[in-house]
């Protein structure tokens, strides 16, 4: 009975002090971080269906044909404000990872960092942060992807769609096409992705992005763009 007691009295005290560990002041900081990174990409969402983007250009005070590029231009300012502060909190603590601000704060400054300029930059330090388990490993997967579809090599994980100007064969005239970035050894991709953390397959993802899955090599893709 006495060992009984004693484990269960562990056990109490134990949560205060895991509890403890958290960053509160970091924590709060970095979720109203992450919902200015979101804020207009959100808006740019919206923006696509009719009602909405009268009503946000009425708001905005723009033309409703320059909606998205006023948003945009609203979004690079936070993105760049946003990832200032971001070098700032890792300079000092590292990645702020689950057992320092807890989830899904965690994934904060990931998405900063994804959205900016500087991902080879700070790339090692989103895997490392992975694979301690302070990230969700399948996040560090589409940061890799975005690192390789940036410097014109095969993705891994089939999670970056791109989009450019290509001609169409059937009318001869240029278009705007959205591809998924070819993938490496995509034959097996779909088992990457589940050993990732991901949910959906290559094909599950392209249609979630509105992208038609085809497999292409990067010759390919370099040859339909228009230059």
């Amino acid at each position: 009975m006495r060992f009984i007691l004693s484990f269960v009295f562990i056990l109490t005290i134990s949560y205060p002090l895991t509890a403890q560990n958290i960053n509160t002041r970091l924590k709060k900081e970095l979720d109203s971080i992450y919902v200015l990174d979101q804020k207009y990409r959100e808006l740019m969402s919206l923006a696509q269906k009719p009602k909405s983007a009268d009503s946000l250009a009425k708001i905005y005070k723009v033309e409703k044909q320059n909606l998205s590029g006023h948003l945009w231009s609203l979004q690079s300012g936070v993105d760049e404000s946003n990832m200032e502060r971001v070098e700032a909190i890792v300079k000092q603590y590292g990645y702020p990872g689950e057992s320092l601000v807890g989830t899904p704060t965690n994934e904060a400054v990931f998405y900063v960092i994804q959205h900016s300029e500087k991902i080879d930059e700070y790339l090692p330090l989103v895997e490392k942060a992975a694979t301690q388990k302070q990230l969700p490993f399948h996040l560090f997967a589409m940061m890799k992807d975005r690192h390789l579809m940036q410097n014109e090599q095969e993705q891994i994980y089939g999670t970056q769609a791109s989009g450019f100007s290509a001609l169409n064969k059937s009318t001869g005239k240029a278009e705007w096409v959205w591809i998924i970035w070819p993938i490496s050894d995509p034959a097996n991709v779909n088992k990457r992705r589940k050993e990732a953390g991901f949910d959906q397959t290559v094909e599950e993802n392209a249609k979630r992005l509105g992208v038609d899955y085809k497999i292409l090599t990067v010759e390919e893709v370099n040859k339909m763009k228009l230059r």
